[in-house]
């Protein structure tokens, strides 16, 4: 067989035909990430197309696909004369749409998956493209009880195809954590995440009982007990619950930054990186005013929406660069940093093929100015919060040990015992792996300005 060579800026229009709403979706999905948007916002915008089985199938099928990619794509090379590298991307991304059906998506009859993906290259592509498809498609199919790829020599190598990694962020994770601990990561980072709920204006235990009630099947959250972890898959904004403003969603990384920061009641609190929300909501349940910044006022609508939704009343949004601020001196500051987000691969597939190495360096300078801004308007005695939700160091302990050595202002000072777990403190840091805790993986260091 022989490949089809990529186009050279042209791109068939997709006509309504046999195709199923969900596929076209997932295929243009596809297409807004190799335009670089995120794959959250673009699912959101393009979700309103599905109904709620759709959406819930389409979502399956495309984050799934990326948290595999590696492997479909050494599967595909083997079975396209020529390898991947000759086809259009967008050919390509069908294909592995169209793999991961075959072998990951139980749901779907192999004949399905082939008709469909055949349907949509040959709309996108032409006649040639189609037969291609095919033809790769069902040799996958009468493979798929002996599908191998030669194992690389190199075991970061291994890993990396194995698990669908970014070669050098594995060799990174290796040399850190030995290989072990590194492919429960990696492992970890495959998975589905669960959804975890935080009660708001109501205790646990009723949230539990409303939930129940409404048929919900609910579980305890690891190391956040007042937490729930939904059992099964629902649309939440189906729920009476949701709607009157019980609960908002947060997984317990996040909150335990919040309870590492241990903010005093009655505080005045500036947010500095607030958007989506979740931390600027858990702080908005004892201080008396938390500010929450953002330099995008599209951003502060998702967060508004939940205040609203909750009733808050202690929460005033601003438009503002962190970098600038623009705020007097207040009682603490959570600096929930811009950062590659290394912590949140399973729940951001998309990321890891998007990062680069460089990556490091752009955000470590953004993170350097961000954290110094926000120390100039922390009171003196006041706290200030520095967070992440990046396993690298560069993003984490190396900001923290800068900001110290340059000023003897600052004094690292943890929490209050019992604040959150001991497992999750690191040198007085507050450190939750995924490979250790099951959990997104999360970074915070807690300063107390010095005098005052």
């Amino acid at each position: 067989m022989s490949g089809i060579p990529r186009a050279a800026g042209t791109h068939v229009l997709f006509e309504a035909g046999c195709v199923t709403e969900s596929r076209r979706v997932a295929a243009e999905l596809c297409a807004d990430l190799r335009r670089g948007e995120l794959l959250d916002g673009a699912f959101e915008s393009r979700a309103p197309a599905l109904d709620a089985r759709d959406r819930r199938w389409t979502q399956e099928l495309v984050y799934g696909m990326l948290r595999r990619r590696a492997m479909i794509d050494a599967h595909l090379d083997q079975r396209v004369r020529g390898g991947l590298a000759r086809l259009d991307p967008d050919l390509i991304d069908l294909l592995r749409l169209g793999v991961y059906q075959l072998l990951f998506m139980d749901s779907v009859p192999a004949y399905a998956a082939i008709a469909q993906t055949v349907e949509l290259a040959k709309q996108r592509h032409g006649m040639g493209a189609s037969r291609l498809a095919n033809a790769v498609l069902r040799r996958v199919d009468r493979e798929r009880d002996t599908l191998s790829t030669p194992a690389p020599v190199d075991p970061v190598d291994a890993l990396a195809v194995r698990y669908s990694h970014p070669r050098w962020l594995v060799a990174r994770w290796v040399a850190r954590w030995g290989a072990q601990e590194t492919e429960r990561l990696l492992e970890c980072n495959n998975t589905e995440p669960p959804t975890v709920l935080r009660p708001y204006g109501i205790v646990r235990e009723q949230l539990e009982a409303t939930l129940e009630s409404a048929g919900i099947h609910v579980e305890d959250a690891p190391l956040v007990p007042d937490s729930i972890q939904l059992a099964t898959h629902v649309s939440l904004a189906e729920l009476g619950a949701f709607r009157k403003g019980l609960f908002f969603v947060q997984d317990p990384a996040s909150t335990l930054a919040v309870r590492y920061a241990d903010i005093p009641p009655d505080s005045v609190v500036a947010d500095l990186c607030a958007s989506p929300g979740g931390k600027t909501l858990e702080l908005s349940r004892a201080a008396r005013v938390v500010i929450a910044a953002d330099r995008s006022a599209q951003r502060l609508q998702r967060l508004l929406s939940n205040t609203r939704r909750l009733e808050t009343h202690s929460v005033f949004p601003l438009v503002a660069d962190a970098r600038h601020p623009a705020l007097r001196q207040v009682d603490a500051v959570l600096v929930d940093a811009p950062c590659t987000g290394t912590g949140t691969f399973r729940r951001h597939p998309d990321a890891r093929w998007r990062l680069k190495v460089s990556d490091l360096a752009v955000l470590g300078a953004l993170q350097r100015s961000i954290l110094r801004s926000a120390a100039a308007i922390v009171r003196p005695g006041g706290l200030l919060v520095y967070s992440t939700c990046s396993l690298e160091p560069e993003e984490n302990d190396a900001q923290i040990e800068s900001l110290l050595a340059e000023s003897d202002d600052w004094r690292l000072e943890p929490p209050a015992e019992g604040a959150v777990p001991a497992s999750v403190l690191d040198a007085g840091r507050l450190r939750v792996l995924p490979q250790r805790h099951g959990v997104d993986g999360a970074f915070a260091a807690r300063l107390r300005r010095v005098g005052g």
